[in-house]
């Protein structure tokens, strides 16, 4: 049995990393589905705080080394199916994940898929066409609905990261939540504390970051200053200065790890969700952790449940992808993006578009 395939040019263009910032549009050869597996016309692919972690590293230990096709927040068309494909047809629009876990190691087998010894990553969604594995296929790929844009379904990832650390902090309704951090996950973070009709404490770097968290709901908006003492500027805003419920670290510094130990109340869950640079560490004050009774939890990565819960929070219309949705730029200017990323206040998500996918974002 062979592929079925719509047409697909012979070159096509796609964005390859080469090492330290060094991010290249090239001409290449585009991929061809093995059995199993399909191609997409990528028609919506997103900026993400951790591909620019890897392009300022030039690697990523877990999911790419280079030189490799880039980019990971991906939606787009079916043109091209492998054999015992059955499940998804030509033409069809999907959201395929990074990644899928094997199923049947000793961490998926406890639960944990996000932690799987075999977890099977995919890269290249800066690109006109990407490949996507036959595992991934198989558990981590939906269709997007009619009416959904592709660049709304292409956040799946990220807020299903974000939703994974929601999920693992434990809020109630009517807990007191502090998030520390207003990048991408961060600002996913609070809007999901206030969906979840949590008082929300936002601790954010300067004034634009500000303006975004109170259009997220926040209550409490805290920005940084060098002489101000954010952990008692956080407790003053809780009852009896008792700290909040819930804080959430969404930075991956050392001194806000410690300031989230710091602002929350005794019995309080701390989540440190920004992913550190390896080798990083942090001074606890082991005595308040103890005795406060702290629960301090980390969260990694996403299971193919929680991207179908993200899925539906933002197919459904309650999660507003278009708030996070700062910009749009050509596949050829991806690298002036990278090397710009942050010269303007209120950069959250750029929709990067090829020329494969022009006019189609919305489709």
């Amino acid at each position: 049995m062979s592929a079925e395939q719509m047409a697909i040019p012979e070159r096509m263009k796609a964005a390859v990393l080469y090492g330290k910032e060094d991010l290249r549009v090239e001409q290449v050869e585009p991929p061809r589905a093995l059995d199993g597996e399909v191609i997409l016309r990528v028609d919506a692919a997103l900026t993400c705080g951790t591909d620019r972690k890897v392009y300022r590293r030039g690697y990523h230990a877990k999911m790419l080394r280079p030189p490799m096709l880039f980019g990971h927040e991906v939606a787009g068309t079916i043109v091209e199916r492998g054999a015992s494909v059955t499940e998804f047809a030509l033409g069809e629009r999907v959201v395929a994940l990074n990644s899928a876990p094997c199923g049947v190691c000793y961490l998926c087998q406890r639960d944990q898929e996000n932690l799987c010894d075999d977890l099977l990553f995919n890269n290249g969604a800066y690109a006109e066409y990407m490949r996507i594995p036959e595992r991934i296929v198989a558990k981590n790929m939906l269709r997007i609905p009619e009416g959904m844009a592709a660049s709304h379904a292409a956040m799946t990832e990220p807020l299903a990261c974000a939703l994974h650390g929601w999920e693992d902090s434990g809020a109630r309704t009517g807990d007191t939540v502090a998030v520390i951090g207003a990048g991408p996950l961060g600002l996913m973070m609070m809007r999901l504390a206030v969906l979840a009709d949590c008082r929300l404490i936002a601790v954010v770097k300067h004034a634009e970051q500000a303006r975004m968290a109170r259009a997220l709901g926040a209550q409490e908006v805290i920005e940084l200053a060098a002489d101000r003492n954010v952990v008692e500027a956080v407790r003053e805003r809780t009852p009896d200065g008792r700290g909040v419920d819930v804080a959430i670290e969404a930075v991956a510094l050392p001194e806000t790890w410690q300031q989230a130990v710091g602002m929350v109340r005794n019995g309080g869950v701390v989540n440190f969700f920004g992913g550190p640079a390896a080798g990083t560490t942090v001074c606890l004050d082991t005595n308040r952790v103890h005795y406060g009774d702290i629960t301090l939890k980390a969260t990694f990565h996403h299971t193919p449940a929680i991207c179908r819960r993200a899925f539906e929070l933002l197919a459904s219309g309650r999660f507003d992808a278009e708030m996070l949705l700062t910009g749009q730029a050509a596949l050829e200017d991806l690298p002036k993006v990278f090397q710009s990323w942050g010269a303007q206040a209120g950069e959250i998500k750029t929709v990067i578009v090829s020329g494969a996918a022009e006019g189609r974002i919305k489709a």
